[in-house]
């Protein structure tokens, strides 16, 4: 499995991602295995899948990175022709490259993060995800993003492009709250999977980032004017467009939100979310209406 990947801790949100592209379908099925709390791992080049799960067991149990990887290794009969990449929680990381893997194969350690990749352009692709991540300010997604896109720059897989994945993982950070699957986004066959992981990601910060003090508005008459406006064109409203509230503007709003997953935007403390109107403006000039 030709791919390149990276691994990384964010120590000031507590989150564990992996991000990782290859020329091989559905790499997300494969690849990435995160706990919150505990690390974050990258199994791949003949993939030894149990990598994942029996390395978050031994992460869990306080073993480090290096341990880790050692024990994984040490294991597995085939071990020259696997790779894997491992973060914890403590931001310590480690990784192997088998001396089998199809060439180039490498990777890089840094504090915090780990690259690593197989039948590779060349060494720069591992060096370029690495600038990228330790240069990029935002989020780690943002920053994850950010390395695979480097990657490809620099040359990628060398075979070419199929499939993509980002995970990240933090306490509670899922739907609801109930599970640490923060982002789970997959490309599984994609002419440019990177860019197409890159659109998932804004669509998936639409829907479920926090707004930033930007994103909210007071609901005032000009603005509520507007939506009266936008909801009619729509088809969700067939009140006046007066900026006045009313009940039926109220049910109307409520209406588009929940057709549309935007329901967790609408606020009871007299401020709007504009991307709930970004939304509706896109939907209009995308002709969806």
């Amino acid at each position: 499995m030709g791919t390149f990947s990276i691994v990384a801790h964010d120590p000031r949100s507590g989150e564990l991602g992996v991000a990782v592209q290859s020329k091989f379908i559905a790499v997300g099925a494969v690849v990435p295995w995160a706990h919150a709390g505990v690390g974050a791992i990258a199994t791949q080049s003949y993939a030894n899948t149990s990598y994942g799960p029996e390395g978050l067991k031994l992460l869990g149990e306080g073993l480090p990175p290096d341990e880790v990887v050692e024990r994984l290794v040490a294991a597995d009969p085939e071990r020259e022709l696997r790779q894997v990449g491992v973060v914890d929680a403590r931001g310590r990381a480690a990784a192997f490259t088998g001396r089998k893997c199809l060439p180039w194969a490498g990777h890089l350690v840094r504090d915090g993060f780990a690259c690593q990749g197989n039948i590779l352009a060349s060494e720069r692709v591992v060096g370029a995800m690495a600038e990228a991540f330790a240069g990029t300010r935002g989020t780690l997604a943002e920053r994850l993003l950010a390395a695979l896109a480097a990657g490809q720059d620099a040359g990628g897989d060398r075979r070419g492009q199929q499939s993509a994945a980002l995970l990240v993982v933090k306490e509670g950070g899922g739907y609801g709250g109930f599970n640490d699957r923060y982002i789970d986004l997959r490309v599984d066959d994609h002419s440019r999977p990177i860019e197409e992981l890159r659109r998932l990601y804004e669509l998936h910060r639409l829907y479920f980032a926090p707004p930033t003090p930007e994103d909210l508005v007071p609901l005032d008459r000009g603005l509520r004017r507007r939506l009266q406006e936008l909801l009619s064109r729509l088809g969700h409203y067939r009140g006046p467009t007066d900026g006045e509230h009313s009940p039926e503007f109220d049910e109307a709003l409520a209406r588009f939100c929940g057709i549309e997953n935007l329901e967790e935007h609408l606020r009871d403390d007299g401020r709007f979310d504009l991307r709930i109107l970004h939304h509706m403006e896109r939907l209009l000039r995308e002709g969806r209406a």
